[in-house]
């Protein structure tokens, strides 16, 4: 890997890459962990949602896009904020990329190891959950305990209402939480993982619409973990404060919604769009 002396001349910085505006959930843990680092953001809102999408299709497309855009910001690491592209492209990005590519594992493990029932509650995409990649962590890390599979399609849009300032209420995530607690071993469960990006900028609406409490997991404290590790191997000092961000798009599509979102991170949001045409 090369050395820090080769970001002299730039802020060092992260692309936190989905295909809408999930990852906000990982880039504001990155941000509280790593609080000196740029972070740009790379939207294929011309494809979105992954989730419905077939892996034939996807895979390509994921490639392609994110490594466009690491091209663009020429970001130190690149971070895939999204389940769906991480359980299929990791590898084919490992293999273009010179850069670090940290991806997003649902977190079976410390769920596991958590559980004190010994049934935990898998809240994704349709996508993720039925993927030979999910079905391999689980037989992995779960360690025997019984894994509920909850596909919950629904939360990516929720979230994203949450995002342009509407109400969630406990009717809107009322099939989800029937979903959780009315599924064999639903009775028991006492830990659930947010195994979607989207899904923990609902976790206080779904903390409340729960009939009794859970331990509700994500990956974000992990991710910035293997960033704040891979700044270390590449030998990079960060400033006091991060440099301004670009916010990377492949199409014009919800442009707004996708500004106003991303505007916690980069207060001059407007001029630091770059679309990405592919």
């Amino acid at each position: 890997m090369p050395s820090g002396s080769r970001h002299s001349n730039k802020a060092p910085s992260a692309l936190i890459f989905d295909s809408g505006v999930g990852a906000i959930s990982i880039a504001r843990e990155i941000r509280r962990q790593i609080p000196g680092l740029t972070l740009h953001f790379g939207v294929d809102n011309g494809f979105y949602p992954y989730g419905t999408k077939s892996e034939e299709m996807l895979r390509p497309r994921i490639v392609e896009v994110a490594s466009t855009m690491m091209a663009t910001c020429d970001a130190d690491i690149l971070v895939v904020g999204c389940n769906t592209a991480s359980t299929l492209a990791l590898p084919p990005l490992r293999e273009v990329l010179k850069q670090p590519v940290v991806g997003v594992v649902p977190a079976i493990k410390p769920a596991a190891a958590g559980s004190r029932s010994g049934t935990i509650a898998l809240i994704a995409t349709e996508g993720t959950v039925n993927r030979h990649y999910t079905r391999e962590l689980i037989d992995q890390f779960a360690n025997g305990h019984r894994v509920i599979n909850v596909p919950a399609p629904e939360l990516v849009a929720l979230a994203e209402a949450k995002l342009r300032g509407e109400h969630i209420s406990a009717t809107d995530l009322a099939p989800v939480i029937e979903r959780i607690f009315d599924a064999p071993g639903g009775d028991i469960v006492d830990t659930a993982v947010l195994a979607c990006t989207h899904f923990p900028l609902l976790r206080e609406e779904l903390a409340a619409a729960s009939p009794r409490a859970l331990t509700w997991l994500d990956s974000g404290d992990a991710i910035a973990r293997r960033v704040r590790w891979w700044l270390d191997e590449l030998d990079i000092t960060l400033p006091n404060t991060p440099d301004s961000s670009q916010l990377l798009t492949s199409s014009d599509d919800h442009r707004e919604t996708i500004l106003r979102a991303f505007s916690e991170f980069t207060p001059d949001y407007r001029s630091a769009v770059i679309p990405v045409r592919l």
